[in-house]
């Protein structure tokens, strides 16, 4: 229960880190509106915002604006001083993964697991890609370093999740769990170590060697192994489909094969999503996010798909020299983007979010009705971006792992 309270106490927490040089983004906990303004001037923005004691992402935001934090403080927390809030500085960067076992001295890391959706999306909605893909041998070091010595320091015997945000070779911690996740069964499964027993026998007495396990990062195998999440959104009506930091999905499947498209192309067919090699992309994206939509959407259009985007989405593109077929809005009178579902048009929506998630708002409708029509609807440009390349390698022969010949 100590090394509980020190990972939810962010004082403890905080002092646990600076003793051990471990660096974290910028963060404090506020027990008021008044104190979270004056937190957000030191802070500054974007910031993540979440209640204490809680599983799941449940309540959690990335707030961009005072009138945002605002609102957040006012209307969806219950705050007290048992239970604060907790703020972070919001850091745009790959986050990272790893369930370690450790018996209080000793530190096992089975494998490192890598996110394809950028932080801020919660890791349980996340598609996990094992073994890393774009880490450097730097941070791959620091992560297997600041793991062991949190383990060493919290004492645990068991199990421990830490997850971190990773830019270049800087890894900042984000958030530990002196207990089990969810990506025990994955992990335990794709590296072969019996994860989950031999931390129940260590939390009975055992130690690492005398499991016959060793500490540190754990040999890779030689192929690719991808989690998804499966959605249940074609069921839950009126539920707000966009990603971000509380968790939405209702349960995960695992590919595996030699390359990480081919084992893309398995998760993404084992959770039901359908993947299209052609036809129309529907477009709507925030103006923060459209230089990047922009080159995506460009090679989306050179696969041989046809872009229709709203307004704004199909200036930018037509200014980079990508050709679009401009759709009116809901509000904006037919024909318009409702009419492109009903007639049955849209093959793939890309939707980034820029401001509320209310029913009566564009893209809370255009989400809902990509969802109950099962058309795939991408609100991370990571997640197109990794449809993007399955699409581009759908020639390719997939073979089940063993079958090779």
């Amino acid at each position: 229960m100590e090394s509980i309270d020190i990972a939810e106490d962010r004082e403890k927490f905080d002092a646990l880190l600076s003793e051990l040089g471990i660096p974290r983004p910028k963060a404090g906990a506020v027990r008021s509106t008044a104190e979270a303004l004056e937190k957000a001037r030191e802070i500054g923005f974007p910031m993540l915002v979440r209640p204490s004691y809680v599983l799941g992402g449940r309540a959690m935001e990335i707030v961009y604006s005072i009138e945002e934090l605002k609102a957040y403080m006012q209307e969806a927390v219950e705050v007290s001083p048992e239970r604060p809030v907790l703020i972070d500085r919001y850091i745009y960067g790959t986050e990272v993964e790893v369930d370690a076992i450790s018996d209080g001295a000793e530190v096992l890391i089975p494998g490192i697991i890598e996110h394809i959706e950028r932080a801020g999306i919660h890791s349980g909605d996340s598609i996990a890609v094992y073994p890393p893909r774009t880490l450097t041998e730097t941070a791959v070091k620091k992560i297997v370093d600041y793991t062991t010595g949190i383990a060493r320091k919290l004492y645990v015997r068991g199990l421990v999740n830490i997850q971190f945000v990773v830019r270049g070779e800087d890894v900042y911690v984000i958030e530990v769990n002196p207990r089990s996740s969810r990506t025990v069964p994955y992990l335990s499964k794709i590296t072969g170590i019996p994860m989950v027993e031999a931390a129940t026998r260590i939390a009975l007495g055992a130690t690492l060697s005398s499991l016959r396990l060793k500490g540190g990062l754990a040999p890779e195998p030689g192929f690719v192994a991808v989690k998804a999440p499966v959605f249940s959104f074609s069921k839950l009506r009126q539920v707000e489909t966009s990603l971000g930091p509380e968790m939405k999905s209702t349960g995960e499947v695992l590919g595996i094969d030699k390359t990480f498209e081919k084992a893309l192309y398995k998760a993404f067919t084992a959770a039901g999503l359908k993947i299209p090699s052609g036809g129309v992309i529907l477009a709507t994206i925030a103006d923060r996010d459209k230089p990047e939509a922009v080159k995506l959407l460009r090679d989306f259009q050179n696969l041989g798909f046809d872009i229709y985007a709203t307004a704004g989405t199909a200036r930018a593109l037509e200014a980079a020299g990508v050709k679009a077929q401009v759709v009116n809005k809901v509000r904006e009178g037919s024909p318009n983007i409702m009419d492109l579902f009903r007639e049955g048009r849209v093959d793939i929506v890309i939707n980034t979010l820029t401001r509320g998630k209310a029913p009566e708002r564009d893209g809370f409708k255009i989400r809902r009705a990509a969802a109950d029509d099962g058309i795939p609807c991408l609100t991370s440009l990571d997640t197109a971006r990794a449809l993007y390349r399955v699409i581009e390698a759908t020639g390719m022969r997939v073979t089940p792992i063993g079958k090779e010949g």
